[in-house]
């Protein structure tokens, strides 16, 4: 009895590593999809990890395209489960940062133009202040999830040009899946304003909503 019963329960066992993805193949048992994901502490600590390396990248201001772009990248292969050293990230970087600086550098102009208009508007200084805040703030925004929708869509083979002409038709395709980034960015602007080291939190999980976003249920 306590054979049959041990049986049971390493059978029961494989069942579940099974459909988690991360343990062999069981007979009539479809393995789960993105097994990496199944070890919780595991995605929490490559998400900080990945945070740090995109924090480093994204020093220079203007990398801060390739280096989310590299970091979506690196936690799309953690979550399958693939190859996800750390060389690739650099690797990504080495491909793509110079590249990358047709986006960077616009980026930085637009979002530093609508940042003085919020603090002007702000200060008193112009007429109709509310609504050039309300503006600035939505343009703002609005210019973060394009930014991570277009560092979601880049890869080394089609690069930045084909990543940018994406961005209209991701949006359009899923409008809750773009509400769910602008959240993310809205959530590391917060705890990045909170306490500044809280950055690498923050761009680790914007990444990362960047990769689950589009793999999420949908009824």
């Amino acid at each position: 009895m306590s054979v049959v019963s041990s049986e049971r329960r390493a059978h029961r066992a494989a069942k579940r590593e099974a459909r988690s993805g991360a343990g062999p193949t069981v007979t009539g048992i479809e393995p789960g999809a993105n097994p990496g994901a199944t070890a919780k502490f595991g995605l929490f600590g490559e998400v900080l990890t990945v945070g740090l390396l995109m924090t480093i990248v994204a020093l220079g201001v203007v990398t801060l395209p390739i280096a989310l772009a590299a970091g979506i990248r690196h936690l799309r292969r953690f979550v399958a489960a693939e190859d996800s050293r750390a060389t690739l990230f650099w690797s990504d970087i080495r491909v793509g940062i110079l590249p990358s600086l047709a986006v960077g550098v616009p980026v930085v102009l637009l979002a530093g133009v609508l940042a003085a208009d919020v603090a002007l508007a702000s200060s008193g200084m112009l007429p109709g202040g509310g609504v050039i805040v309300v503006v600035g703030w939505a343009g703002s925004l609005a210019l973060a999830v394009a930014l991570l929708a277009a560092a979601g869509a880049w890869t080394p083979q089609s690069g930045w040009v084909a990543a940018v002409r994406a961005v209209p038709a991701i949006l359009r395709a899923d409008a809750v899946g773009a509400a769910y980034l602008a959240a993310a960015a809205i959530f590391t602007g917060v705890v990045t304003w909170a306490l500044a080291p809280l950055f690498i939190a923050g761009i680790g999980c914007a990444a990362l909503a960047v990769v689950a976003v589009p793999a999420r249920r949908r009824r």
